[in-house]
């Protein structure tokens, strides 16, 4: 556990907000090491007290003394073959399992209902703000991201190519409930289609997963590796990340009763990266070009490459035909559908 004491001491030392453009401008050419694209392995090493800005933030009340204590008493309660499997801490059910708690057919959705809710952030990155107020009329969300068995079942109705990690048209054996990830812009949308929905705004994402306080993550504003799938989890249990079952942390959900809006998988919207209203930042990111992603993931690598992605706040972006294995996505549709 020393590893662990000093990663979060180093998270307790936060850099000033001044050094944000240090490590998180449009070239990236100066990322601290943890940030290199693609090596988890490296990300789990190199977590450093510089990457706060990311991670953590004056909008973010976490005692890290307090949030260090619980890790180390969440994973000493562990047994060996429990800490293998990657459970013990929040989840209600296995990482892996035979047959699905959901089904093969499209989620189940819940009504969020129409008003104001409070959208973005003045304290962390440059294209997260300004905090402000949006209004929305009612809409449908699904409650869980749409998952290996759903997807299995729309390719197989349209014959769409399969993504990249299946094997003979299959999802990996034990990961039916997993979120479906290897799909594109283009493949979220062709399934929400499908099943007669369509993506949600990033507008109705945020809402659905934030409530209408303001708060910073689904369940309130103090972090906690029990309540969501986050690499800080996988960090803490000494363990290569992966997905979970959709639906797992009952200790996560957002105020609507929505699953996973904070981790497991980054999931696509119907929104352009678009700079929120009164925001002075430039940068030629901005436009039809790209297509936003809200919600982090077990594995956060985002357009700064990587980083703790679990503020609701949060956005990526990336070209609608990226496909990797931390992106999925849930479905919406009209309230008067």
């Amino acid at each position: 556990m020393v590893w662990v004491m000093a990663w979060v001491a180093g998270l307790a030392q936060a850099a000033s907000p001044k050094n944000i453009d240090r490590y998180h401008h449009e070239e990236m050419s100066s990322c601290v090491a943890c940030h290199q694209e693609g090596d988890k392995d490296l990300f789990r090493k190199s977590v450093g007290r510089e990457c706060i800005e990311c991670h953590f933030n004056k909008g973010v009340r976490t005692d890290f003394e307090k949030l260090l204590q619980e890790m180390e008493a969440s994973i000493r309660r562990l047994e060996p073959e429990e800490r293998a499997a990657g459970q013990g801490i929040g989840m209600s059910v296995p990482i892996y399992y035979a047959n699905s708690r959901l089904g093969a057919g499209p989620n189940g959705m819940v009504r969020i209902p129409a008003g104001p809710f409070i959208r973005g952030t003045d304290f962390r990155l440059p294209d997260e703000g300004p905090r402000h107020e949006v209004v929305l009329p009612a809409y449908w969300i699904d409650k869980y991201e749409v998952t290996n068995l759903q997807y299995k079942t729309f390719i197989d109705a349209t014959q769409r190519r399969s993504p990249s990690h299946f094997r003979n048209r299959t999802y990996p054996e034990g990961k039916a409930d997993h979120p479906v990830t290897y799909v594109s812009w283009f493949d979220a949308e062709a399934y929400c289609q499908w099943a007669g929905k369509r993506l949600p705004d990033d507008k109705e994402w945020e809402k659905a997963a934030r409530g209408t306080d303001g708060r910073t993550f689904p369940w309130g504003s103090a972090f906690g590796i029990d309540k969501a799938n986050t690499p800080v989890r996988w960090v803490a249990l000494r363990l290569q990340g992966d997905t979970t079952p959709v639906g797992a942390f009952e200790a996560g959900k957002s105020p609507f009763g929505l699953y996973d809006m904070t981790g497991n998988v980054w999931e696509w919207t119907s929104a352009w990266y678009q700079p929120y209203p009164g925001n002075k930042r430039l940068t030629e990111n901005y436009g039809e070009k790209y297509k936003t992603l809200k919600g982090g993931s077990w594995w956060d690598c985002s357009f700064y490459r990587c980083g703790i992605s679990a503020p609701v706040y949060n956005r990526s972006f990336f070209h609608p035909r990226t496909k990797n294995e931390s992106f999925g996505f849930r479905c919406a549709r009209d309230a008067d559908e």
